[in-house]
């Protein structure tokens, strides 16, 4: 095992394969730099591919620009009406002191020829590219309607053949599009379930760097680790409370995989399921008063909903012959999950069911999906899926109308986990 926090060997990069029918049309005008000297990033260009990578924005080409307006006195709403743009967005980078950059933008609004967002963001210079994420979640909210989720990160691990019978794995930890990966965990033994504490300070997974499964928790800002209790058997499955202060898990240190909460201050164990079925993936409520989880005590694999304070237990699925690995969205309104239908082969795949209405839909056909993780504006679900004999990332809306996929350059991609707001 090796603590590593150097630049990854292959990132991840979006490619959309499925957009909404009418996305809205949007030019992102090239900034204009007053800074005096070269900026490390074109923040124009990141938020434009922020943007356009998110499904639901056509932007336009720069090389189909008639001009480049720094400011609402150089802009002709007529030429961006006969190029068919919606909305123009302008901006100007210029100095803070040595080593910040203040970025002011503009978004207008073509056909009402009016400004409908003035901000500026202040950044590092080599820290140009947050600023660009926070710009495209501006426009994406004041467009949308929805919080954007650019400035957030994902981790996920890369497996690499690197001898005969032998791996290298990675936890890689990146901007949400791949950029910027870098890897903080590094082992020749197998590394699962990674996943975020609420406050994106920390991370929970499991290591086999011991020759058996381990909880881990890690500490982004200085690499710190540590081992959670290891109880004989299977050590599986974290998942941090809201408030930090607890982690559900899975252990079978009394026979049979259960559920337990464990708290982390007094390092107390309660054990939550009681059940001959194997009960697992556990996740929390957003509200923490209750744990939804995955059991075969029916017969197949299903997902329940424990209350934690008086113990009522509430079956959730019904519909196909296995559903697991559910998570919930922020407000606790919709749960995805891999299902598969009801005599509908063995293919798995990504489905959404509205747990206020009943409804359930499918949101894949690629029928071989795992690890689902709901952006935390609660719009996409990321996965891990097979591409010929690869694993890759790949995302779908909550509606089923975007989709896209992230390979890497080499290598196996798996277990992404999606972080919530970190500002």
């Amino acid at each position: 095992m090796v603590l590593a926090s150097v630049a990854a060997r292959a990132e991840l990069v979006v490619e959309v394969t499925q957009g909404v029918e009418a996305p809205t049309t949007i030019a992102v005008v090239p900034f204009s730099n007053e800074t005096g000297r070269a900026l490390p990033e074109d923040v124009a260009a990141i938020v434009q591919q922020d943007l356009q990578r998110s499904g639901f924005f056509q932007p336009m080409q720069r090389e189909n620009m008639l001009g480049f307006p720094v400011q609402r006195s150089e802009l002709y709403f007529r030429d961006w009406r006969i190029a068919k743009m919606d909305y123009v967005v302008i901006g100007r980078a210029v100095p803070v002191g040595a080593d910040e950059v203040s970025v002011r933008f503009e978004l207008y609004d073509v056909l009402r020829e009016q400004s409908i967002l003035s901000e500026q963001v202040t950044t590092g210079r080599e820290n140009l590219r947050d600023g660009a994420h926070f710009i495209a979640d501006r426009l994406f909210e004041r467009l949308t309607g929805l919080k954007g989720a650019f400035s957030t990160r994902i981790v996920y691990v890369t497996a690499e053949q690197v001898s005969a019978g032998k791996q290298r794995f990675r936890l890689q930890l990146a901007d949400w599009d791949g950029a910027r990966a870098r890897t903080i965990l590094e082992s020749s033994e197998p590394i699962l379930s990674p996943v975020w504490s609420m406050d994106g300070s920390k991370l929970a997974y499991v290591s086999f760097e011991t020759g058996k499964p381990a909880i881990y928790v890690q500490y982004l800002a200085t690499g710190r680790r540590e081992r959670i209790q290891s109880f004989p058997g299977l050590n599986g499955a974290p998942a941090w409370s809201p408030d930090g202060s607890r982690l559900a898990l899975v252990l079978s240190r009394d026979g049979n995989p259960e559920v337990y909460v464990l708290d982390l201050q007094s390092r107390q164990l309660q054990r939550i399921t009681r059940h001959y079925g194997i009960d697992t993936e556990p996740s929390w409520s957003p509200d923490g008063q209750s744990l939804i989880f995955t059991s075969d005590r029916g017969g197949q694999p299903q997902i329940y909903r424990l209350d934690l304070a008086s113990r009522n237990l509430e079956r959730l699925t019904f519909e196909g012959n296995y559903n697991a690995r559910g998570r919930l969205t922020q407000d606790g309104r919709f749960l995805a999950m891999v299902h598969r239908s009801s005599g509908g082969g063995n293919g798995f795949d990504i489905a959404v069911q509205d747990l206020k209405t009943g409804r359930l839909d499918i949101l894949t056909r690629s029928g071989m999906v795992e690890s689902p993780s709901i952006a935390p504006n609660g719009s996409v679900v990321i996965y891990a899926t097979q591409e010929g004999t690869r694993g890759v990332l790949s995302a779908v809306s909550l509606d089923g109308r975007v989709q896209f996929r992230m390979p890497a350059a080499s290598g196996d991609v798996r277990e992404p986990a999606w972080s919530p707001y970190l500002r």
